[in-house]
């Protein structure tokens, strides 16, 4: 009689297995900083070497048309960390820190909601812009834009971290290699709570330096430059090229050309991204090895595009393609893989696409969309263009096709990047396209928020572009 019913017990018990709920899944954000579309799955540049960026895209989902909030890097990553546009917050330059901003004074981050949600957070390198350790319970500092030698090597002028070349000698030396290394030891760790990790890469960003092996990659006798059109500007306003110009701490590009600097500089920078993607190479081994990689939510952005000569500027700050296009690649348990979506992508979308692949209450306040329906359905319809801002009243609206950019002075361009991907036509004076324009700018904030005092070379920029308009 005991024996059956134990029996019964053991029987009765068995259905509820299948109410108790999966183990939520980890989550695994990879930040590369400055850089643009020069991946191989995006097509940028023909001598790119990223395997295990192309790697990620083909476990999951490519955005391969992503944007950033702002070309530059604390707006772009504040915004992405709170699910605010510039414009809502105030942040429009590299001052000031997220925290001073009183428009986000209670608004948790994306790692802050989900060390709420019960996960254990930790980080190495650059996920934020700075002084990450405030926004995770564990935190490693990797030294900033690593090691640097005694006298600069290519670029002798100018602001201390814009330079290219070889250097150093030793992988083991740079940033990216040691926040690597940390995620290779974390993943071998038994973790008694789902975790959310960033891992931020440091290079390409200046200065564009790596070791000689990834320069053996990329011979610079064999280097492909920048299609660069003569002329390219003379469509454009003058406060178009003041924005993107003045009181830039970046080389031009007639000192570049001149110098014999180009060649050199595009090998520095195809290095740096391919020692990058080496690194994180060596992130996305530990984690297949792991017993993570079944369950764990995977990532990557970057913060904003870079020009390496395209319309004859160096740098981001810049509201066309080459200043906003970034990868944006996830992939996660249970979704489709190897997918290319077209849709607009902007990196404040990645916020919400996190929270409902984790099961995550949904934050009504965020101005961002899920990203989930376009894993789904990459040809889903899709009505949200990509917005990136730099400084109040200027504004790219980014759809499928085309791009329109409103400047604060009242000026317009606009591209169809399915027959002009160098947008080396401004379209946006042909009544033809009224229509058109009046489609994109209809996305255009109402409302803006009054840029955050700060005395970066963005408000410096902004300010001289501003001050030079001219009086009717």
């Amino acid at each position: 009689m005991k024996t059956s019913c134990l029996l019964l017990s053991v029987l009765l018990a068995i259905p509820c297995l299948a109410f108790v709920p999966k183990d939520k899944p980890n989550v695994l954000l990879l930040s590369i900083d400055d850089l643009n579309d020069w991946v191989g799955c995006l097509g940028g540049h023909p001598q790119a070497r990223t395997p295990n960026i192309d790697r990620l895209a083909k476990m999951g989902t490519l955005f391969a048309n992503g944007h950033c909030q702002s070309p530059v890097c604390n707006p772009s990553r504040a915004s992405m960390m709170t699910g605010r546009y510039p414009h809502t917050t105030g942040i429009y330059f590299l001052s000031p820190d997220l925290e001073e901003a009183p428009v986000l004074k209670d608004v948790k981050t994306l790692p802050e909601v989900f060390a709420d949600n019960g996960y254990k957070t930790l980080a190495a390198g650059k996920i934020f812009h700075r002084k990450d350790k405030r926004f995770f319970q564990e935190y490693l500092p990797t030294g900033g834009f690593g090691p640097r030698p005694k006298k600069k090597i290519s670029q002798p002028h100018g602001h201390p971290l814009w330079d290219w070349g070889i250097f150093p000698d030793d992988d083991n030396l740079m940033p990216d290699m040691k926040c690597a290394k940390w995620a290779v030891e974390q993943l071998k760790k038994k973790h008694d709570k789902p975790f959310f990790m960033g891992v931020g890469f440091y290079r390409p960003h200046v200065p564009m330096y790596a070791s000689q092996k990834w320069f053996d990659m990329h011979p610079k006798e064999k280097i492909k430059l920048p299609l660069v059109r003569k002329n390219d500007r003379n469509d454009l306003s003058q406060y178009a090229i003041d924005l993107t110009n003045l009181k830039h701490v970046s080389p031009t590009h007639k000192w570049v050309s001149e110098a014999g600097q180009w060649e050199h500089a595009v090998q520095s920078y195809l290095a740096s991204v391919t020692f990058a993607d080496h690194c994180l190479g060596l992130v996305l081994d530990a984690l297949e090895s792991s017993d993570y990689g079944d369950n764990t939510i995977i990532a990557l952005f970057s913060d904003h595009g870079f020009h390496l000569g395209e319309k004859e500027r160096w740098a981001k700050r810049s509201l066309w393609e080459d200043g906003t296009r970034v990868p944006i690649i996830v992939s996660a348990p249970g979704h489709k893989a190897g997918q290319k979506t077209n849709r607009p992508a902007e990196l404040l979308d990645v916020f919400p696409t996190l929270l409902e692949l984790a099961g995550l209450p949904k934050d009504e306040t965020q101005e961002g969309q899920s990203l989930v329906p376009l894993m789904k359905n990459p040809k889903k319809e899709w009505a949200h263009p990509a917005i990136t801002s730099f400084g109040l009243g200027n504004y790219s609206v980014r759809s499928t096709r085309y791009r329109f950019i409103q400047y604060f002075d009242g000026s317009r361009e606009l591209y169809d990047l399915s027959q002009d991907p160098h947008e080396w036509k401004n379209l946006a004076a042909d009544p033809k396209n009224k229509s058109i324009i009046e489609e994109h700018a209809a996305h255009l904030p109402k409302k803006e928020h009054p840029i955050l005092p700060g005395g970066s070379t963005g408000h410096n920029a902004y300010g001289a572009a501003n001050a030079n308009i001219k009086k009717d």
